[in-house]
């Protein structure tokens, strides 16, 4: 995979259209890498009701990595008073610097799963105030019932280092999609989208019953652990979140605690 072929604005041949030998080189890059290097669930994930797979950003991250580019994010605050926004563009640079692509991507914590979250306790629901307060329904699990969830607003200046995280990540996965023309094998941001927006396809289960989500508790009680193997080196976020959905499914408030324990103040990650 070392002669990979990016066609650079200030190459000589910009001018000239990509060879069909050329562009199956690149394609074939990318299906080579997606082939025997990339993990289901780690770098890429079928989302239910998709055809395609949807890339991660580890995923972007190894196809950067084939192609040798670097990422150079540029981001604009567009938070008010109610919620924090921001706009990242991620430029894609070979290692020459010339420039190859670039992406946009935006995140808001107005946005459903980052703006409500479930209340600890019947007590602390019925105290808050009405207008930080919602029951919103939710498809069962299982065959179950559909229920009712008492939510509560979240404080936006508490996740925004989580959404200035997630536009980044759209932006990037975006720009390489676009630059490396990978469209072709992965969708993009459909797993960010709430469940209700997806289309409820049921899934072959070889009759079996699709695992309960992971219990509130018995996360609160391992974090701790998968804490200390990120400090550690010893694993990646997205490597224990992909051993945790293994055995039971975790919602995006899980996922996201387990991402912040990587970052630090001021870091985009």
């Amino acid at each position: 995979m070392n002669n990979v072929v990016v066609q650079h604005p200030a190459d000589n041949r910009s001018l000239a259209p990509m060879r069909s030998a050329e562009l199956r080189q690149q394609v074939g890059v990318i299906k080579d890498v997606l082939d025997h290097i990339m993990q289901k669930n780690v770098h890429y994930g079928v989302i239910p009701g998709c055809k395609e797979p949807s890339l991660y950003k580890p995923g972007a991250e190894k196809i950067m990595s084939a192609f040798r580019l670097s990422a150079d994010p540029d981001i604009t605050d567009l938070s008010d008073d109610d919620q924090i926004r921001y706009q990242v563009k991620v430029r894609l640079v070979s290692p020459s610097g010339h420039f190859v692509g670039a992406g946009i991507g935006e995140c808001s914590s107005s946005e459903e799963k980052y703006k409500w979250r479930n209340a600890i306790c019947k007590e602390e629901f019925d105290e808050a105030p009405s207008d930080r307060k919602r029951e919103k329904w939710t498809r069962g699990y299982q065959g179950k019932p559909n229920f009712k969830k008492q939510q509560i607003r979240t404080e936006p200046s508490d996740l925004a280092n989580t959404i200035l995280k997630m536009a980044k990540k759209r932006a990037l996965v975006d720009a390489v999609l676009t630059a490396t023309a990978a469209s072709d094998c992965f969708t993009q941001d459909i797993e960010d989208l709430p469940p209700e927006y997806l289309d409820p396809v049921e899934q072959p289960t070889n009759g079996r019953q699709p695992p309960a989500p992971y219990p509130d508790d018995q996360f609160a009680k391992n974090l701790p652990a998968w804490k200390k193997a990120i400090d550690d080196k010893k694993k990646t976020p997205d490597q224990i979140i992909a051993m945790i959905q293994s055995k039971a499914p975790l919602s995006d408030q899980q996922k996201n605690t387990i991402r912040n324990c990587a970052a630090k103040e001021g870091e985009i990650v």
